[in-house]
């Protein structure tokens, strides 16, 4: 049994993992971190982590860069591994939690879900065909409008894939309205649309001569990021300090 320490419990991933948890018999949330209880999460919630009284095993964090600090603390002071979710990270913060996974087990990951892991392992064999073949790259990422950071984490982390299989000769090109001049080879185009409740779509453009290729994903509901975190939690408890990544998760899964 993995018990949980659900960062951010009465947000949307938060209610969505609570009740994911409550059909899992492998796992329970004992606790919750959130300024807000209305009493119907079934477990205690406390305003910060430094209030928590309860044991875990694992923290899952989805909440803001705001709380990471404090989330990190918690996580060092008490030997608790910690599933990092939350995105907009700044360098600073991001140094860290790189820092701080010396000290204590931590998995990021810009994206729970299984089939966006499972993109990037794609998007790194096709960035070695189509980049040296002189492709243009775009990424398209839309979201609910209530999602604070653009480009979103997965976007990003998507760019990345492409980048490192490319050789990282890529620039990150974010927005071209300033600009009246010819597209450059080495860009690498992030665009971002924040509208209604889209819970997240991202498409990778390859766009050569006569032809385009492209790879898509689509949420059609956060119980995917859901489903990723708790399989998350699972792998982490119990694990040594070190830095970890939905590619280990998935790795475990195939080898049990």
């Amino acid at each position: 049994m993995t018990k949980i320490i659900m960062s951010g419990c009465s947000g949307r991933m938060g209610r969505v993992i609570t009740d994911l948890v409550k059909e899992d018999k492998d796992a329970e949330i004992v606790a919750g971190i959130d300024v807000i209880d209305d009493g119907t999460l079934g477990y205690p919630v406390f305003n910060s982590p430094a209030d928590i009284d309860v044991e875990a095993d694992v923290i899952i964090d989805f909440t803001s860069p705001k709380l990471t600090g404090a989330i990190l603390d918690y996580a060092v002071k008490n030997n608790v591994p910690v599933v990092l979710c939350t995105t907009g990270l700044s360098d600073e913060q991001l140094a860290e939690v790189k820092e701080t996974s010396g000290k204590v087990a931590i998995l990021k990951s810009a994206n729970m879900s299984l089939g966006i892991n499972t993109v990037i392992n794609m998007l790194k064999v096709a960035a070695g065909v189509f980049c040296p073949a002189g492709f243009d790259v775009e990424i398209v990422e839309q979201h609910h409008h209530n999602k604070l950071d653009a480009p979103s984490g997965t976007a990003l982390a998507l760019a990345d894939a492409v980048n490192e299989a490319a050789g990282g000769e890529y620039e990150y090109i974010y927005d071209r309205s300033q600009k009246r001049e010819k597209r450059s080879p080495k860009e690498l185009g992030i665009s971002a649309v924040r509208a209604g409740s889209i819970p997240g779509t991202h498409d990778v453009i390859f766009a050569g001569p006569d032809e385009v290729i492209e790879v898509k994903h689509i949420a059609y509901s956060r119980s995917i990021f859901g489903n990723g975190a708790i399989s998350a939690a699972k792998f982490l408890n119990g694990k040594s300090a070190g830095m970890y990544s939905m590619d280990d998760v998935i790795k475990a899964a195939l080898e049990s």
